[in-house]
C-alpha cells in the first residue's frame, strides 16, 4: 500500500473507529470524483485574474471602474492614479486580458468599464473585512 493510502487508512481509521480496505477504496473513489472538478483551464484563468489582482496600480484601476458603475475614458482615468500614461495603459490591457474590464473605442477614444466577475470579486472582498 502506497504512504498515501498508508496515511488515508490512518486517518480513516481515527475518524470511523475502525477501517475496512473497502472504507479506504470509497474514500478513494469519492476523492477522485472531487479531483474532476479541477479543469486546468478554469483553473489558468482564475490565477491570471486574481494575479491581476495582486498589483496595487491594476487593483486601484479595477476598484474605481467598479466604483464608478459607468464607462470610463482612458483621459479620466488616468489623472486618478498616480503612475504615467503608459502604465495605465499596460494595466488596463492586462485587465481586459483577464476579464476584469471590457474596452471600447469610440473614435479615438477608449472607454472602460469594470465586468460583473471584478464587481463580484470586490464585493467578496469588501464582505471579508
Amino acid at each position: 500500500m502506497s504512504q498515501a493510502n498508508e496515511r488515508l487508512r490512518r486517518y480513516l481509521e481515527n475518524d470511523l473507529g475502525a477501517c475496512r480496505n473497502e472504507d479506504v477504496q470509497e474514500r478513494l473513489d469519492e476523492l477522485e470524483d472531487l479531483e474532476t472538478t479541477l479543469d486546468p483551464t478554469l483553473i489558468a484563468q482564475d490565477v491570471q485574474t486574481l494575479s491581476s489582482l495582486g498589483n496595487e496600480t491594476r487593483y486601484r484601476l479595477v476598484r474605481l471602474l467598479v466604483e464608478a458603475d459607468a464607462e470610463l475614458c482612458v483621459c479620466e482615468i488616468t489623472p486618478l492614479v498616480d503612475v504615467s500614461d503608459s502604465a495605465v495603459s499596460h494595466a488596463l490591457s492586462n485587465l481586459t486580458e483577464s476579464g476584469l474590464v471590457t474596452k471600447r473605442k469610440e473614435g479615438r477614444w477608449r472607454k472602460y468599464r469594470a465586468t460583473r466577475r471584478a464587481q463580484a470579486l470586490l464585493t467578496v472582498l469588501d464582505g471579508a473585512r
